[in-house]
């Protein structure tokens, strides 16, 4: 026999096998639908139909997307959207292609018994089903982004699946390539706007320094603005002269010169304290530093974003720390070599960005509100200039943190640490072609941290020129002098601070 007629024949051998196995899979796919239209149960009969209903135009998963949004957590909203974008997606395809690809008739509206059978039959192919391809695009789509959340939608997923067929309404081998259509779309998503990644920064161990007990307060010297954080200076003055005896109270007035006062106060204390707001508290760690001498922070301000970062969020616990002598070695940073900072700086819409977020975030969740935020700032014309490791853009939103901050993108909220010796730098660029709706959908997928506009960098130093106009730096809640150039540097672990 030649190798072509050997050819022909293993050719339709091969055929025959293959038609012969899909149509045993045709006939177990008839069979295992009979035995479930066959199947009573009273309970499922009152169900089901109730569910593959409300399945209907996906509106059991806009119901649920809807509520997870309302958490206001931004991890479960970006979880809903994804699941909402996979649903939009999945049924485009299933209904607009594979179901006109592919023919097939469905089992009828009388092939299950009156009880169960939904109101209005649907008359399009049943290959695929479109209810489960849905169903599991919003399943796979939330736990991409909460996998907790995930498993239990998936549970919903795979009931909705079983209603088709209990209801009459599909084959199970049509549910089956559905979850599979579905689960492969939400795949394919997946790759193309991958999750964001918080990276782990928590393993940075703190350095704590042996320092003499003070129950009376000896040796500390406090300077307190009374008018900082709507009178809570007055208060912190009070508490303190109650608690520690011992200490020294210096109270500032309005027309004092705060860093002299900080200068004279350090020359004849062991322990520096200050009672004021994040800028007043940067102003005594710089001093507190050039004199070698420990700094006690008594939260007196509005935000009071130092003195929580070293659990420092009440008197009461500064005093307990004054008291055990407990004392721990943090970062700071330095703005042309004299400016100490110890929280964050920007240049440009930064700050007006936060104001608008904070304004939202209540209401929408963090996601939603930068997503505003971003909006509304990009619109305005502030972009600034810069020039940095021989690149240069411009950039309306600029933040620079004293250790890395967390979560990436521009809604960062706090820090595992302070003192792992790195500058947070992040810069969102601008001027670029339909910058502002790539920044927006970046922001709304969770995917700013791959978008091109969007720059992180992690290092001790970071220096860049001003090519436009001089600009003014915000740092710390103050509002400095406008700069041609900017140089922060990061000094490892060279302030003392009380912490309980």
């Amino acid at each position: 026999m030649s190798s072509r007629v050997r050819g022909r024949i293993g050719g339709r051998f091969r055929r025959t096998a293959v038609g012969e196995m899909l149509s045993g899979v045709v006939r177990m796919d008839r069979d295992v639908f009979d035995a479930v239209a066959e199947a009573e149960n009273p309970r499922l009969d009152a169900f089901l139909p109730r569910l593959t209903g409300a399945a209907n135009y996906s509106k059991l998963w806009i119901g649920i997307a809807g509520a997870m949004a309302l958490t206001g957590n931004p991890r479960i909203q970006r979880a809903a959207m994804r699941g909402v974008v996979s649903v939009a997606s999945t049924s485009l395809i299933a209904n607009q292609v594979a179901k006109r690809w592919w023919r097939r008739q469905r089992p009828g509206h009388g092939s299950v018994s009156v009880a169960r059978q939904v109101r209005r039959y649907p008359k399009s192919s049943s290959f695929p089903s479109g209810h489960s391809a849905s169903a599991a695009a919003f399943a796979s789509g939330v736990a991409v982004e909460a996998p907790g959340i995930g498993a239990g939608v998936g549970a919903l997923a795979g009931l909705v699946g079983f209603s088709r067929v209990y209801t009459g309404a599909h084959y199970p081998g049509d549910v089956l390539a559905g979850f599979g259509l579905g689960a492969l779309i939400t795949a394919i998503g997946a790759k193309i706007v991958p999750p964001p990644v918080v990276p782990d920064i928590s393993g940075v161990e703190t350095h704590i320094v042996d320092a003499p007990a003070r129950p009376e307060g000896e040796g500390l010297v406090l300077v307190v603005n009374p008018a900082s954080g709507g009178g809570t200076g007055e208060r912190v003055l009070k508490e303190v002269e109650k608690a520690l005896p011992s200490a020294e109270i210096v109270t500032l007035g309005p027309d004092d010169d705060v860093e002299l006062v900080l200068e004279d106060a350090a020359s004849r204390a062991e322990v520096l304290g200050i009672a004021g707001g994040d800028g007043t508290v940067a102003a005594a760690a710089g001093v507190a530093r050039a004199a070698g001498k420990p700094l006690a922070v008594f939260p007196g301000g509005t935000f009071n974003h130092f003195a929580k970062q070293i659990d420092c969020a009440t008197v009461d616990r500064t005093i307990a720390a004054v008291k055990a002598g407990t004392v721990e070695k943090v970062d700071v940073v330095t703005l042309n070599g004299g400016t100490t900072l110890l929280n964050t700086a920007s240049i440009g819409v930064y700050p007006r960005f936060v104001e608008i977020r904070e304004k939202y975030e209540g209401k929408t969740g963090k996601t939603v509100a930068a997503v505003i935020a971003a909006w509304r700032v990009l619109k305005e014309e502030n972009a600034v200039e810069i020039r940095y490791d021989g690149k240069t853009l411009k950039t309306s939103l600029f933040f620079l943190g004293n250790s890395l901050y967390r979560p990436s993108g521009f809604a960062p909220v706090d820090r595992a640490t302070i003192e792992d010796g790195l500058l947070d730098v992040r810069m969102l660029e601008t001027g670029r072609r339909f910058s502002r709706l790539r920044t927006v959908v970046a922001l709304l997928t969770g995917n700013l941290g791959r978008s091109p506009l969007y720059h992180e960098l992690h290092r001790p130093e970071f220096r860049c020129e001003i090519l436009s106009e001089p600009t003014e730096v915000a740092y710390d809640g103050e509002v400095g002098d406008k700069v041609s150039e900017l140089d922060f540097v990061a000094h490892y672990r060279v302030l003392s601070v009380y912490r309980p």
